[in-house]
C-alpha cells in the first residue's frame, strides 16, 4: 500500500504475472496469453481490497473448468494485497484462436497444434 492506498496498477501486474503461471492442461499455453482472461478489476474497500476478475474457456464443454477456476481464484488470492477474490465464468465473447497474444501463437505452431487462425 502506498499511504492507505492501493497502486491498483502493480496490483495487476502481479496478479498478471500469477496468471501466466496457470495453464490448461491440454494447451502448453498460459491460459493469459491464450485470451483467457477478459478482465480484471481491483475494487479498494478501506484497506480492503476486492478482486474481480472475468473469464472464459477454450470450449464450454471443458472438462477441467472448475479446477481452473479455482486455479485463477488461487493465484489472484495469492497477491498480499488481495484480500479476497471472485471469478466470473463468461462465454461471451465466444473465445477464438485470435484471441491469444503473438507468443502463445507461436508455442501453439512450434507445438504441432492444429489451430486455425
Amino acid at each position: 500500500m502506498m499511504n492507505g492506498i492501493f497502486n491498483k496498477e502493480e496490483i495487476k501486474e502481479k496478479i498478471i504475472e500469477n496468471l501466466k503461471k496457470v495453464y490448461d492442461p491440454e494447451i502448453p499455453v498460459d491460459i493469459y496469453n491464450l485470451g483467457l482472461i477478459y478482465n480484471i478489476e481491483l475494487e479498494e474497500r478501506e484497506n480492503y481490497l476486492f478482486c474481480e476478475i472475468e473469464m472464459t474457456l477454450t470450449s464450454p464443454a471443458c472438462p477441467v473448468a472448475d479446477s481452473l477456476l479455482e486455479q485463477v481464484r488461487y493465484v489472484a488470492m495469492a497477491v498480499d494485497e488481495v484480500d479476497e477474490a471472485k471469478v466470473n465464468l463468461v462465454f461471451e465473447p465466444v473465445w477464438e484462436p485470435h484471441m491469444m497474444s503473438e507468443d502463445a501463437k507461436e508455442i501453439m505452431g512450434a507445438s504441432g497444434a492444429a489451430i486455425s487462425w
